[in-house]
């Protein structure tokens, strides 16, 4: 299975595995799966650590080079994804997480997230 992970699940499977809910963590161990992390997610770690959010205390070209080191992969962000962005219904205004909802679409692939309003949007959102 494709799995994307969404920005918070990327940053606790690389930095604090702890956080991971336990199916969470099972989904990304198991060597079944194609796991996933976005260019988007590094766009928005680098946007909000440069603002200083103590949630986002990294450096971006780190947390790529860790992610393609563990053996994710990146998934770049293309027209198509960009797209894919209006034809979603407007639950939520976070530009970060409506771009990894239509690369889940348009992939496909299973997007895992902590965040319940995600949920809303498709079949291929877990929420955890």
């Amino acid at each position: 299975m494709r799995i994307l992970l969404d920005t918070h699940i990327l940053l606790w499977a690389l930095g604090d595995p702890a956080k991971l809910p336990g199916n969470a963590r099972l989904l990304i161990e198991d060597d079944a799966n194609d796991i996933l992390f976005s260019a988007a997610s590094i766009l928005e770690i680098a946007i909000k650590a440069q603002a200083g959010r103590v949630d986002f205390p990294v450096r971006p070209d780190q947390i790529a080079a860790a992610a393609l080191a563990t053996g994710f992969s990146e998934l770049p962000v293309s027209a198509r994804h960009g797209a894919g962005v209006c034809s979603l219904p407007l639950h939520h205004r976070d530009p970060f997480d409506r771009l990894l909802i239509a690369q889940a679409i348009s992939e496909p692939a299973r997007l895992l997230t902590v965040d319940a309003l995600l949920g809303q949007y498709s079949e291929l959102v877990d929420t955890l």
